[in-house]
């Protein structure tokens, strides 16, 4: 009785929609009450008293099932999305009314191939979305030295595997810190917790496969990691000299004392074959997203493994290239998008990529100068290059600041795929599919969200342009978009002058923003 009298307190939206229904059924039934009793009709009776009041019943009644059917499922939805902080301040007990989890089971399938934090940035999106998100990841440590937790254990590197796990856990900062935990106990010490419970999990499961895809449903997480391949592989590079480098941390070294560039990138061996799962998932996803990440070290990788290309170019789903804001030290020095997109084809061959999605957000110019002093810029838009190959390009305001660094919001980064998605179902006349109002009911939470993120990021732009003109006394500086390479050489000539400035930006921007977030809290604490 008190879990179906929760249906009826403020906040479910569900009362306005049962009275719309009652007062139709009331119409309803006076209309047939009137043929019943009147004893001699006539036209005018008959139209006004009768046809006009069945009609308008009739049609209350239809209005008040469809938007009560369609507030159920915003229900569920809010009661699955336990991020937000609407679901966590929630006044309905939704769970004891119709929580299913099942339902978002019945969301779009999707896989995301890449690795390092650009992957996990989408996948963290995704899940507010759907349960059927695969993360196809490399399963290598690019010929570096095993840590000293492998050595002991003699295990694979699931360093990728441990941040993909992570990012689809709903306690993503819990998980993260259980995954990468060092034990400091002298019977432990140098042992990392992940590595120990994915070496159980293959010795229970006898194969690392069926491990990494059982750990998902032991640790409760959304969607499922797969190693692109189970074969342990080197990533070598060819620069245009033909020096061929076999770590990973050498790259830049080498390119920098060479004063050449990547020309390609292979794997070794060869012809590994992928790993149990990868190629189906593949086949079967509606939207295949590629990047963003190291173009070199985590994209094309995952690529060369037999047969994902040729999976990827068969397939009729959505394929979504996502760029890199930045470019990458002695990887993509002065690469544009087509250049990333050109490099891709000239490894795999096209027909891989449908969709290319940009970041045009009006990055803060400080943030950007920390950047370019390490040897990185922003990556070049340029458009026609890119459609030229075929590509359509979509641009939008994605970039974000986190702990001082350029990422993308994987809210928007979600909500363009989920859009790219929704309007392909339409095509299909799809609208009423349990798949398509799911993922237009979360949109609609979604857009209230990045509002929100939107000022937020404003009132960031502003401390940060009022810490810079504190420590510059004002001076107003010149833009980096407008002299581009003008400016990043002045700030590589004066390093040391514009290190200790940045130091004293960003130590004003840290006390600005505390101060933001302590009167926000306060602010919070007085509405409660």
């Amino acid at each position: 009785m008190k879990s179906f009298l929760e249906w009826f307190r403020a906040g479910t939206k569900v009362k306005r929609w049962i009275f719309l229904i009652i007062v139709g059924i009331t119409l309803v039934c006076f209309a047939f009450e009137q043929v019943l009793t009147t004893e001699t009709i006539n036209i005018k009776d008959v139209i006004a008293k009768i046809i006009i009041t069945f009609v308008v019943g009739f049609v209350c009644i239809i209005i008040g099932i469809v938007f009560i059917q369609k507030r159920n499922l915003e229900i569920l939805i809010e009661a699955n999305d336990t991020n937000t902080e609407k679901r966590k301040n929630a006044k309905v007990n939704i769970k004891s009314l119709i929580f299913n989890r099942k339902v978002y089971d019945e969301g779009p399938k999707v896989v995301v191939i890449g690795g390092g934090e650009g992957l996990n940035t989408v996948i963290r999106g995704l899940k507010k979305y759907t349960n059927n998100i695969t993360a196809i990841v490399t399963m290598s440590d690019y010929g570096e030295d095993p840590s000293r937790s492998r050595q002991i254990l003699d295990s694979l590197p699931i360093g990728e595997i441990k941040g993909s796990i992570s990012a689809l856990s709903e306690q993503e900062k819990l998980m993260s810190r259980l995954m990468n935990f060092n034990f400091k106990d002298d019977r432990l010490k140098d042992l990392n917790f992940g590595d120990i419970y994915m070496l159980a999990m293959s010795e229970i499961y006898d194969n690392i496969s069926e491990a990494i895809r059982k750990s998902t449903e032991v640790l409760n997480i959304t969607g499922q990691v797969l190693p692109v391949t189970l074969d342990e592989i080197k990533i070598c590079a060819e620069l245009t000299d033909g020096t061929t480098i076999e770590r990973k941390s050498n790259i830049l070294k080498v390119v920098s004392e060479k004063i050449e560039s990547i020309n390609r990138v292979y794997i070794s061996p060869s012809n590994c074959k992928p790993a149990p799962g990868v190629l189906e998932a593949i086949s079967e996803a509606e939207a295949i997203i590629i990047g963003p990440g190291s173009l070199y070290t985590n994209v094309i990788p995952n690529l060369l493994v037999k047969n994902v290309a040729k999976t990827i170019k068969e397939s009729k789903a959505i394929k979504l290239y996502i760029s890199n804001i930045m470019t990458e030290p002695g990887q993509t020095d002065n690469y544009t998008i087509s250049d990333h997109i050109r490099v891709i084809h000239s490894h795999v061959g096209r027909g891989v990529i449908d969709y290319c999605l940009a970041d045009t957000a009006d990055l803060i110019p400080e943030y950007v100068r920390r950047y370019n002093m390490e040897g990185s810029d922003v990556v070049e838009i340029d458009s026609s290059k890119v459609t030229s190959q075929g590509i359509k390009l979509i641009k939008r305001d994605l970039a974000c600041i986190e702990s001082g660094l350029i990422r993308h919001n994987p809210d928007k980064v979600a909500k363009v795929i989920m859009e790219l998605i929704g309007n392909e179902l339409k095509f299909r006349d799809l609208q009423n599919d349990t798949e398509y109002l799911l993922i237009d009911s979360v949109l609609k939470n979604q857009k209230k969200y990045i509002a929100k993120l939107e000022k937020r990021n404003k009132k960031q732009k502003e401390i940060v342009k009022k810490a810079t003109n504190k420590v510059r006394g004002n001076k107003k500086a010149k833009s980096k978009f407008a002299t581009k390479y003008e400016e990043r050489f002045k700030s590589i000539q004066n390093s040391d002058t514009q290190t200790i400035e940045n130091r004293k930006i960003a130590e004003e921007i840290a006390r600005m923003e505390a101060k933001l977030n302590k009167s926000t809290l306060k602010h919070k604490s007085k509405e409660k």
